[in-house]
């Protein structure tokens, strides 16, 4: 029987084979969801991506009048290897990683912290308070800053999320909207009782020579080891502690991660009380380091910065530090294309927005594959 099965099949594979493939445009197309895809391919998906997105960019700076053969003079050797771009660098580079480590920690929680400039803003505003009413003696006054930094932009980061955990607010609509109190806040305070009467911008008084971050050695400024150790804190919150591995729970399926006995609400708000501290610093860096003093636009770009790191870094506190130093080199090429090409710097936040595009796309294609079907088989 097997004998005589045989030769028929063999007969239809061949006349199957000899058969013409149907045209291009009549093949019909399933889309359809991963199951999973291995990291290489991932890493491989997004790599590209970001090639595309820095070739885009490249195109538009080159038609913006930026000769083509400078672009790698001026956004890696005279950024990189050049000593004082270095050190702009690395001074760029602190508030950000704490911003990008900030969105990492909230997004893992799966809370979308979109307040991170009003919580940056709250931070500078408690250092601020603290100069302008001289509280404490002078070897105090700069931890007290800090302290009531991490202090306001704790408690601006609380309100969302108990609105979220007790009412089902959406944080995305809270921290927005408290976005523009803390900015109108600002506004307030810098256009009347802590405007600088010596001043016609909207600035606060400087700050004492010992309420700014001192440079330590060879002009690196304290805001650089201060931004290191706590985005080491960081690191070992979240790859290292007990809370660290329930936040791994929480962030892979919350139902599953309460069900097997993790405090997934206390998880939770304490993260979101921990990003909200951290934004709350990088304010503090930028007042009493950069700045020197409470401006109305020092917070500007930051906010959208910290969650372009996170997204960029899927969330990953190491390749978030990484994002942010080459945020950093941006920005610092940005204002040399400023001075040398006349190039607005809004060019930056257009790149910015490019690469998060790619970024965007390319998860399309990690969670998705299109599949041919043909005669309503696979």
């Amino acid at each position: 029987m097997n004998e005589q099965v045989r030769p028929v099949m063999l007969e239809q594979v061949s006349q199957a084979a000899k058969q013409p493939k149907p045209p291009l445009l009549s093949r019909r197309y399933a889309l359809e969801i991963r199951q999973q895809l291995a990291w290489h391919w991932q890493a491989v998906i997004i790599g590209l991506a970001l090639l595309l997105g820095l070739g885009i960019s490249a195109a538009i700076l080159v038609a913006a009048g930026v000769p083509a053969g400078e672009l790698l003079n001026e956004f890696v050797v005279l950024t990189v290897f050049d000593a004082q771009s270095l050190k702009a660098v690395l001074f760029q580079a602190s508030p950000m990683i704490l911003v990008g480590l900030a969105g990492c920690m909230a997004f893992r929680a799966k809370f979308w912290n979109l307040g991170l400039e009003g919580q940056m803003i709250w931070g500078a505003i408690g250092a601020t308070a603290i100069s302008l009413f001289e509280v404490g003696p002078p070897a105090l006054r700069l931890p007290l800053m800090l302290a009531a930094a991490i202090g306001c932009g704790l408690a601006w980061a609380l309100a969302p999320v108990v609105l979220k955990l007790r009412l089902k607010v959406n944080e995305i609509i809270s921290t927005l909207m408290l976005n523009y109190l803390a900015i109108n806040f600002l506004l307030h305070l810098l256009y009347g009782s802590w405007k600088d009467p010596r001043s016609s911008f909207p600035y606060s008084p400087q700050f004492q020579p010992f309420e700014r971050l001192p440079e330590l050695f060879d002009g690196i400024s304290a805001a650089v080891p201060l931004a290191v150790v706590v985005a080491l804190l960081a690191l070992w919150f979240l790859g290292i502690s007990r809370a660290g591995l329930y936040l791994r729970f929480v962030d892979a399926n919350p139902r599953v991660a309460g069900a097997v006995g993790v405090p997934v609400q206390k998880m939770i708000i304490g993260t979101v009380l921990i990003s909200g501290a951290m934004a709350g610093i990088a304010g503090f860096l930028v007042t009493a380091g950069q700045e020197g003093r409470l401006t109305q636009s020092f917070y500007q770009g930051y906010g959208f910065s910290g969650i372009l790191i996170a997204f960029l870094a899927r969330n990953n506190p190491v390749a978030a530090l990484v994002v942010a130093l080459l945020m950093a080199m941006l920005f610092v090429a940005g204002r040399s294309l400023q001075v040398f090409y006349q190039i607005p710097f809004s060019m930056v936040q257009l790149i910015q927005a490019i690469l998060v595009i790619c970024v965007a796309s390319s998860d399309f294609f990690i969670r998705h594959r299109i599949r041919r079907v043909q005669g309503g088989e696979s």
